[in-house]
């Protein structure tokens, strides 16, 4: 079996792994900011056989990332998405317009487990998308992440400063207001796209969850959750190993 070089480029980090024999044998990140230094962070794990990447980072990102390959030796294949692969079919009206991670993700739910789920992604911004258990993606929402939403408030507004607070059913102070208000406002766009998925004949039975911030809203999510955390990753090495 070929070892695959994965790589995920996000708004924050560039997540990478190297799957070989069925397994993780390493993984890493670096922020996206220091895109030119991916090669020095995943020598160690050298030699792969191929190398894929999804890209939402842009094309300075993206010139790095086959910098980084071509410096490993290993040819580079950045995936878009589909109408359908994998059993996963794109319900975008344009289906390139879904972000590649965000179709890779699908692709590694559909193949994790059965039945109507939400795969939800919290990261810098929080994707929430509909899948059926034949593999419709129906749809999905994208707002800020816990973190941005708090970061947006520091820096738009005049007399609410960065602080951190905890999550608490009632918040009594500023701190415990933002930091709660944050999360539920992250788990109520998932809870309006599981009623809305029930609407259309698919109740979703469980939330395939994954990003740096899914600890953060794990226990608040209206159904039960299983962390997954190379989501992204997982479904690239599936597209990879499907070509």
């Amino acid at each position: 079996m070929k070892a695959v070089l994965a790589i995920d480029a996000g708004n924050t980090r560039i997540k990478w792994g190297v799957h070989d024999a069925g397994a993780w044998r390493a993984s890493g990140s670096v922020p996206t900011s220091e895109s030119a230094s991916l090669y020095e962070a995943l020598r160690a794990a050298l030699p792969v056989d191929l190398a894929i990447a999804s890209n939402v980072a842009g094309e300075k990102v993206q010139g790095d990332i086959a910098r980084a390959c071509e410096r490993a030796g290993v040819t580079l294949t950045v995936i878009r998405s589909l109408p359908e692969q994998l059993g996963v079919v794109n319900g975008y009206r344009d289906p390139q317009q879904l972000g590649a991670d965000r179709w890779a993700a699908l692709i590694a739910a559909h193949r994790a487990a059965p039945g109507h789920k939400l795969v939800v992604n919290a990261g810098t911004a929080l994707t929430i998308d509909a899948l059926t258990s034949a593999g419709h993606f129906l749809g999905g929402l994208i707002v800020p992440g816990p973190a941005l939403m708090r970061r947006s408030l520091d820096r738009g507004t005049a007399g609410l400063r960065l602080t951190e607070g905890v999550l608490r059913d009632l918040p009594a102070s500023t701190p415990d207001a933002i930091t709660s208000g944050a999360i539920q406002a992250c788990v109520g766009a998932v809870e309006r796209l599981g009623k809305a998925m029930a609407a259309h004949g698919a109740p979703p039975d469980r939330i395939i969850l994954s990003g740096g911030a899914a600890a953060e809203i794990a226990a608040s999510l209206p159904i039960a959750a299983t962390l997954h955390e190379h989501l992204v990753l997982d479904g690239l090495v599936l597209i990879a190993r499907q070509s």
